[in-house]
């Protein structure tokens, strides 16, 4: 009886797994493609009315006029009428680390311990993951996988969302280090008489000088022989000599100021400030030190009673009009959110930021603040062919309907879990 319990749970793992797996990845580009007619957002603040893009061999080889004399080369796509987008990036989020949150055999977002640089996200990225592939619709094609919890989390990579494997996946490997900075204020435990709301973080200092002492102590680990090998110390050093970028959770006024100046004073060159929901008060220290802003998505409500309602709206267009260097992230919102991308950065621009600047937020600044852009973020030749094309403007929901999409030239499949019960259930009420 064992037995054949055994043989017919194989089965039906078989079979669901089967039946529920992601699309099989695109073959790699086996001929030349011209995408003609559209109107090009290259990424860069730059637009193109009537474009002709050719790519090869996955990357892009002509950008420019269709009307200018050039012969086409391989497959002509019509795309008169529509829209040309590079590929979106989806900045610090667990996909493909988490499935279910209820299951916690799909759940590898949180290791244990409080300081753990050394644990590698990409290991565990599981790149058939239903919600990655629903991100490809909304022509989110790229992400940077990032743990979560604890203090500092861990090490993210970037990757492309459609692939075989993590090691098929990977764009930049091991790209940065992620430090939850303390907060000043903390919520009350009422089950145990503490009041509810905020109440003062009276471990803020303690707290704070604990992460300090840790990238002491790997900055003296670093220039000592040690006879033995200390994982975290070791994991730190790209940081310490600027190969990788340290990204800093942070929204208090107080909590930015403190994380800059003395992380600055610690001598770490690459900091990208994350979250940042104050960080328009501290626009000119984050100017003076060279430091990017990924913001936190627009659709959100004021965190405190006094801000103004519209502060998350209009966030991004403060931080813009400053002269930081910004993108969007999606904040502490579910993983399957980040597929809203685009429509953050339309918020943006109904706040009154250009459109193609709000473009830029999702695109060509995402990647510069990743370190991807001489390859990623933007249409220009020499660069990936990872673009999509759009009945309508992409940073509308209304209107951001993909006929095709493209990773490094490879013509991939748009077809997903949801978008099969949307034709199921569509065909239902429309043969009534």
């Amino acid at each position: 009886m064992k037995k054949y319990t055994t043989i017919i749970c194989a089965l039906f793992l078989s079979f669901a797994f089967t039946s529920n797996a992601q699309q099989t990845p695109a073959p790699k580009q086996s001929e030349a493609i011209s995408i003609e007619g559209a109107t090009a957002h290259l990424g860069n603040g730059e637009v193109i009315e009537n474009s002709l893009v050719m790519f090869e061999g996955g990357k892009l080889t002509f950008v420019g006029y269709a009307n200018q004399k050039i012969a086409r080369k391989g497959t002509i796509i019509d795309a008169k009428n529509k829209h040309l987008y590079p590929g979106f990036i989806a900045p610090s989020k667990a996909l493909g680390l988490i499935e279910v949150n209820a299951v916690r055999a799909t759940n590898d977002q949180d290791e244990i311990g409080e300081i753990i640089p050394h644990v590698r996200s990409l290991i565990a990225y599981n790149s058939e993951s239903k919600l990655v592939e629903s991100m490809r619709p909304n022509g989110v094609l790229i992400g940077q996988i990032t743990p979560n919890g604890g203090r500092i989390s861990g090490t993210s990579s970037i990757v492309q969302f459609d692939a075989w494997n993590w090691e098929d996946a990977a764009i930049k490997v091991d790209d940065g280090i992620h430090l939850n900075w303390p907060t000043t204020f903390r919520k009350g435990q009422w089950w145990i008489g503490e009041p509810k709301g905020f109440i003062p973080n009276k471990e803020y200092q303690k707290q704070v000088d604990k992460v300090l002492n840790f990238i002491s102590n790997a900055e003296a680990y670093g220039k000592s022989s040690a006879k033995e090998i200390n994982p975290a110390f070791t994991a730190f050093q790209g940081v310490l000599n600027g190969s990788q970028k340290l990204y800093v959770y942070a929204n208090g006024e107080k909590e930015i100021i403190d994380a800059i100046t003395r992380l600055k004073k610690e001598k770490i060159a690459e900091l990208v400030l994350v979250g940042g929901y104050e960080a328009h008060k501290t626009a000119s220290l984050l100017i003076n030190n060279n430091v990017p802003v990924l913001v936190q998505f627009t659709h959100n409500l004021p965190s405190f009673e006094d801000d103004d309602y519209d502060l998350p709206y209009k966030l991004p267009k403060l931080l813009v009009d400053a002269g930081l260097l910004v993108g969007i992230q999606n904040g502490a919102a579910s993983n399957f959110q980040t597929r809203n991308l685009p429509f953050y950065a339309g918020q943006a621009a109904g706040q009154g930021l250009d459109k193609e600047v709000a473009l830029q937020l999702i695109s060509g600044n995402t990647a510069k603040i990743l370190g991807i852009d001489s390859m990623y973020g933007t249409i220009e030749i020499g660069k990936s062919a990872t673009l999509f094309i759009s009945s309508g403007d992409a940073l509308d929901m209304r209107t951001n309907q993909l006929s095709h999409a493209f990773i490094d030239g490879r013509n991939i499949s748009l077809e997903t879990h949801q978008t099969k019960l949307w034709k199921r259930y569509m065909k239902k009420y429309n043969g009534k």
